[in-house]
């Protein structure tokens, strides 16, 4: 049987790319992910896996010292390495996200300083949106960064970072009022600040606090903190771009980026659920045959195979219309919202299909079943994915006259 949801139009390096990768999701990953994820412990010899792959370089530039590949082949080994374990690849997903808006928007010292060794792991990458008193609603962020001299001085707190303990280099998006008139409109008044730290929890350089991992329902092993500032002084050259008030928009266009990952999260997650369902289908046996031969089954199956299929076709029509330079919010909201959704319906198919053995820690399907909801979420909700695609539809379909 042909393996689902296989990309056409591949060269050949991005087919030994993934395959690669698949081989070390097989070996690596997949034997140790339940049992980490249980422990919630961070899976250091995995990422050491991915650091000698040059992974964490896949889409920095040659001239950088990475591998200069396109976001296409970086949503298809998100979506194998999410298929093994869907902590990992947020482990990366932050790196990348923060590496992309440096190549796109930061200055050429900034670029020449982080790439390099991010390209090599050295550096690692977690970026900040969102804040304890927010969502999804952006432009409510309270966090301040206020000029003094050469420097800024930045107060606030912010949530949910991925990588926030484990991570040397966060992105942080705050408010900026100075230069920018009252009654400016929130989202231009924002600026994204490059804050280099020591990785760990506590006070990680003065003024700045990491308190400690949240714990979580699922998406275990990869850190997700707070981040806490209070009177962080950081030099003007870091502000990204060397300009304040892109803040907004530097975040909206690495969050793309992220959406496409999400996707691929969710197509990778999906993939494995329906491998799991399809497997167990055929070694349990009720009523004198395999589950399998079940016609109920077989409809059950049939229908987790098509959302797969689907839902890995919208991921892929959405990163390579990033990769041809062309605006992809709508491929990238449309990829998201049914990626994640149909991800957590072949999840709970393959649940069911497992019957009361789903409910056992012993059987992988428990994890993803707790896996999966976290993608509903990320990276905006099916709400926000909504608005997204509603707003745009209106633009390409409005009415003339």
């Amino acid at each position: 049987m042909a393996r689902l949801a296989q990309t056409a139009g591949l060269t050949d390096v991005q087919r030994e790319i993934l395959k690669t990768v698949r081989e070390f999701v097989d070996k690596e990953i997949i034997p140790v992910a339940t049992e980490l994820e249980h422990r919630d412990e961070y899976p250091q010899q995995i990422v050491d896996g991915l650091k000698e792959l040059g992974l964490f370089g896949l889409m920095i530039p040659e001239e950088y010292g990475g591998l200069g590949e396109s976001l296409l082949t970086y949503a298809l080994c998100v979506e194998e390495i999410a298929r093994g374990w869907m902590s990992v690849s947020g482990i990366i997903n932050t790196h990348f996200i923060v590496a992309y808006m440096l190549k796109q928007h930061g200055t050429q010292e900034q670029k020449d300083h982080f790439l390099p060794r991010m390209a090599l792991g050295e550096v690692r990458g977690a970026f900040s949106m969102s804040e304890p008193g927010l969502g999804s609603d952006v432009s409510a962020i309270t966090s301040k960064a206020v000029q003094d001299g050469d420097e800024y001085v930045l107060n606030g707190q912010k949530m949910w970072l991925t990588n926030g303990g484990s991570s040397t280099l966060v992105a942080v998006l705050v408010r900026s009022d100075e230069g920018h008139p009252e009654g400016t409109a929130p989202h231009k008044s924002m600026t994204t600040f490059l804050v280099e730290k020591e990785p760990g929890f506590g006070e990680v350089r003065p003024g700045l606090t990491i308190p400690g991992k949240i714990d979580k329902m699922g998406y275990k092993g990869v850190d997700t903190t707070e981040l806490i500032m209070d009177g962080l002084r950081i030099p003007a050259n870091r502000v990204l771009g060397g300009q304040t008030g892109r803040g907004f928009y530097q975040m909206m266009d690495g969050v793309e980026v992220g959406r496409v990952n999400v996707a691929a999260r969710g197509c990778g997650v999906a993939q494995r659920a329906f491998e799991l369902g399809v497997s167990y289908a055929q070694q349990r046996h009720t009523f004198g045959k395999a589950i399998a031969e079940h016609q109920a089954i077989q409809f059950k199956l049939a229908e987790m195979a098509t959302k797969v299929e689907a839902a890995h076709a919208m991921m892929v029509n959405a990163a390579r219309k990033k990769d041809s330079g062309e605006r992809n919010d709508l491929e990238a909201g449309m990829a998201k919202y049914l990626a994640s959704e149909y991800c957590k319906e072949v999840v709970e198919d393959a649940f069911r299909i497992h019957g009361g053995y789903g409910f056992s820690k012993e059987y992988e399907i428990e994890r993803l079943y707790r896996e999966a909801p976290m993608l509903l979420i990320g990276e905006g909700t099916a709400e926000i994915q909504k608005m997204i695609i509603g707003r745009r539809l209106l633009e390409e379909y409005r009415l003339q006259g």
